[in-house]
């Protein structure tokens, strides 16, 4: 092990005593689950079940939602193992709980303490394990390695300046990057940080451009679309700070009434939001109070967690959030994922900044499902059009949701790179 990694260890074995009231102290933050803060510490909060268990890891909610087409394609090919699906934040929790199928377990990630990464791995025993995320964490790879997992790096995104704060401990960066049995990284950038590290590359995986649509609940639609009559509908998905505003007073220059739905990327904004509305004398209804557009509100403000297929598929055009950090002089996002809208046949408008998104925006743009449009009050010029003629619209969202169909590939050549390090099927039959 090199010096840097053994320092390392020392390190956070001295920090562990101090762990416990850390954790409590995040947790009366409202940034820990009270219930459940045990289970950062590796003190499991339910029995593991009998016979092979794989393990999947995601920091966010992003990553883990990522992993939803893999637990699928598990239960469907290897129902004979438990799926345990780790996160870090208490909003991937909470999406999880609603998204996991039954028999699917989740727990908090364990801190990358010595002793509750023995814990952890003391009680889950996993055969196998599936990371998606760009965060390399020594303990608990490295003991996970020690112990026998078949480790999978997928899907990882890796910043030039993380890479450049690995490269200050070369020996170390090595050990862990070598300790995975297949990197998959999202994209060649990627590739070439995690090569330069020490990692044998075996191919590129970008989970977040695999799997179906988000899902919904139809009785909730069929309720909305009673609610809304004929109005076309603008959904403004994972909007940012400035942007809800912003994209209201554009959208009061088209001609025809609609119906705005904004859909923010964090729901805990809804006060701001309203606040900002209620300042320019915007009427609107908020989901949160339980309220539905009605005849005379034309503006709803949907500040639920869970729900953003329901308001696609309401959608006639879809306006995605993240992307005009530049016209509005705010912080850069750098987008979001815009094959959600796509994979459900809807026309996509979006902002430039979308560099997190940069590949799969170029690919949308070439087949002609998403225009891009320099600042929010650039909108009507595109809308317009597309809420005149229906059958434009619908032929734009099938042009992005062939494109989204070929851009999920990825899926495909993670089983490939995963199937050989699961443990053997049972014969059929004992089953």
């Amino acid at each position: 092990m090199s010096i840097a990694l053994i320092a390392y260890r020392l390190l956070t074995r001295l920090f562990e005593p101090l762990a416990p009231r850390l954790l409590d102290a995040r947790a009366k933050q409202g940034k820990e689950d009270p219930a459940r803060v045990d289970e950062r510490l590796g003190i499991a909060s339910v029995p593991r079940p009998a016979g092979d268990l794989v393990w999947l890891h995601g920091v966010s909610v992003g990553e883990t939602l990522s992993l939803l087409p893999v637990i699928e394609r598990l239960r469907d090919k290897r129902p004979d193992v438990t799926v345990l699906v780790t996160s870090g934040t208490l909003t991937s929790a909470t999406l999880l709980a609603r998204r996991l199928p039954v028999g699917v377990l989740h727990q908090f990630a364990p801190i990358d303490t010595p002793g509750a990464v023995r814990a952890f791995l003391d009680h889950w025993r996993p055969a196998a394990a599936v990371f998606v995320e760009s965060e390399l964490w020594p303990n608990l790879i490295l003991e996970a390695r020690r112990r026998g997992v078949k480790l999978v790096l997928a899907s990882a995104r890796i910043t030039e300046k993380t890479a450049d704060g690995w490269r200050r401990f070369p020996a170390a960066a090595r050990e862990i990057v070598s300790a995975f049995d297949r990197v998959l990284p999202q994209d060649e950038a990627s590739a070439a940080r995690l090569e330069s590290l020490g990692a044998r590359i075996d191919g590129h995986v970008n989970l977040k451009l695999a799997g179906a649509a988000p899902p919904h609940d139809p009785g909730a639609f069929t309720r909305l679309s009673a609610a809304i009559g004929d109005r076309p509908v603008v959904v403004a998905a994972s909007t940012h700070d400035g942007e809800e505003i912003a994209l209201v007073r554009a959208l009061d220059k088209l001609a025809d009434r609609l119906c705005l739905i904004l859909v923010p990327r964090h729901p805990e904004r809804s006060a701001a939001i309203a606040a900002a509305l209620q300042r320019d004398g915007y009427r609107f209804a908020l989901r949160s109070a339980g309220r539905e557009p009605d005849r005379d509100t034309d503006l709803y403000v949907a500040d639920t967690l869970g729900e953003m297929g329901l308001f696609l598929r309401l959608a006639d055009v879809v306006v995605m959030g993240g992307s005009f950090s530049a016209a509005l002089e705010k912080p850069p996002v750098g987008g979001h994922n815009p094959l959600e809208p796509a994979r459900l046949g809807k026309p996509a408008v979006t902002g430039p900044d979308m560099s997190n998104w940069a590949a799969v925006t170029d690919a949308l743009v070439a087949a002609g499902g998403l225009t891009v449009v320099d600042a929010p009050w650039d909108l009507p010029a595109v809308l317009a059009p597309l809420l005149a003629d229906d059958q434009a619209a619908k032929a734009m969202g099938e042009r992005g949701r062939r494109a989204a169909a070929e851009a999920g590939s990825g899926l495909d050549r993670l089983w490939d790179a995963l199937t050989p390090l699961l443990p053997p099927a049972p014969p059929r039959g004992s089953r």
